[in-house]
């Protein structure tokens, strides 16, 4: 059964982004009012990171937790081993209060690249890592799901995302040839491989195995092309709405849901409107987004 879930971005608590961001409690509060199921975790030390206290808190909202994206520097063999150990630290909170069902949503450090940053959503193939660098991202990326499936008995999802070393569609096929899909299954988001240059239907069809995990989020195509003609780079992007709320863009949101469907797909849907801290009114963006997917059957 497909539920579904929002996250802490879209209350503008987005990984290595800085500024004044709501406290947790309001946050869960809103997604709760919202009519969400589940939450993730959002960037660690956000909610509360003692496994009592958190699970006190989201049982009190009738809150599932459905996973927690970790941001890792996979390109970069020096730092694996912090990488293993973040996603462990974080697997163990989720197994914990999310069980068995949760999933690691493994992300190379957003927007930390000042390069891959500033071309976010006109990535070239020229632009790519080299073979060696590749080598070594895949054999990271396999190692983390190794350690988080071996230490916490959860799976790992990997999360294509503008702005960092894997973010187009070829680029992501590239490491899902390249890892063990025993291992590393994909966090599928509609909004970052719109913006990186995919058609969603096409790649949820073309990794259908490997979809262990779904990211709801829209794409408004003026934005994108004002992004490409004024080369923007990704925050600024998102700044202007690039990632638009359900049903604003061009996502064809009744068609992914049909295709989640024939795959076979149950697992959970999350909400992510990505926002900047202080950016718009959460809430009622929130509870737009619900109300589309109830209008759409979810």
């Amino acid at each position: 059964m497909i539920r579904v879930a929002n996250a802490p971005c879209s209350w503008g608590v987005i990984e290595g982004i800085e500024g004044e961001r709501y406290d947790y409690v309001r946050v869960l509060d809103e997604i709760q009012a919202t009519g969400y199921a589940g939450t993730e975790l959002g960037d660690w030390g956000f909610m509360p990171t003692d496994p009592v206290k958190l699970a006190e808190e989201l049982a009190s909202r009738n809150l599932s937790l459905v996973g927690s994206w970790v941001s890792v520097k996979l390109h970069d063999p020096n730092e694996h081993a912090a990488s293993i150990r973040d996603a462990v630290r974080t697997a163990k909170l989720l197994a914990e209060v999310g069980g068995s069902s949760a999933v690691i949503v493994l992300g190379n450090d957003p927007y930390g690249d000042p390069f891959r940053t500033k071309h976010a959503g006109r990535v070239t193939p020229q632009m790519a890592m080299d073979e060696a660098t590749w080598r070594v991202f895949a054999q990271g990326a396999n190692a983390v799901a190794r350690h988080v499936r071996d230490e916490a008995g959860l799976r790992t999802v990997f999360h294509h995302h503008v702005g960092t070393w894997v973010e187009t569609p070829a680029e992501t096929q590239r490491l899902m040839e390249m890892t063990d899909p025993e291992l590393l299954g994909l966090c599928f988001d509609t909004g970052h491989w719109a913006f990186g240059g995919g058609d969603p239907v096409e790649g949820l069809r073309a990794h259908a195995e490997r979809i262990w995990h779904v990211h709801f989020k829209d794409h408004q195509p003026e934005v994108a092309r004002q992004s490409r003609l004024n080369e923007w780079d990704g925050p600024t992007s998102v700044g202007h709405g690039v990632f638009c709320e359900l049903g604003q863009g061009d996502v064809d949101f009744p068609a992914v849901l049909e295709t989640l469907k024939a795959i076979g797909y149950d697992g959970w849907i999350v909400v992510e409107q990505d926002v900047l801290p202080g950016m718009g009114a959460p809430k009622e963006s929130a509870q737009r987004n619900r109300d589309y997917l109830r209008s759409i059957g979810l």
